[in-house]
């Protein structure tokens, strides 16, 4: 697995969107001058997070996108996979060499190593990254909106 420019790019704009997104949708324009990242690569991540259903549009004035699935059920390799191909550390060459046939010997090592990331991956939702940065931060001026966002407003402490 290789986590790309674009993955991370992916990661961040979901977790503003995340963030942001309680109150009403968030504009591209809001996202990109937030994290510093091109609009117009915005518009390119979107479209396929768009088109895996993890964020929807809203179009018009005062329009803008939300996530397309409570954060807690948005795992961080759902965005990194509707990004970019899951790509593994394993080469094979059609013709294999001696060199080939002792890289041939790490392969299952390679595939394991891709699936724990995977795995670990899939694990983290956005909803737990938010609760990791209240954690960091101490939570004070966004406790409000980390609460509505994970869904803690109705629920006893």
């Amino acid at each position: 697995m290789r986590l790309s420019t674009k993955g991370r790019y992916a990661v961040t704009a979901m977790l503003d969107l995340a963030l942001n997104g309680t109150e009403g949708p968030v504009t591209l324009a809001d996202i990109s001058e937030n994290q510093g990242i091109s609009l117009s690569y915005l518009e390119q991540l979107f479209a396929s997070l768009r088109g895996k259903g993890l964020v929807r549009g809203v179009r018009g004035p005062g329009g803008g996108y939300y996530l397309g699935r409570p954060a807690d059920e948005i795992s961080i390799a759902d965005v990194i996979c509707a990004v970019d191909e899951w790509v593994e550390f394993t080469r094979c060459n059609p013709r294999p060499s001696s060199a080939d046939t002792q890289r041939g010997m790490t392969h299952s090592l390679w595939d394991d190593l891709s699936q724990q990331i995977y795995d670990f991956l899939t694990g983290i939702t956005l909803a737990d990254l938010v609760r990791r940065g209240m954690a960091r931060t101490g939570g004070s001026d966004d406790a409000g909106k980390a609460a509505e966002l994970l869904g803690l407003n109705n629920q006893a402490a």
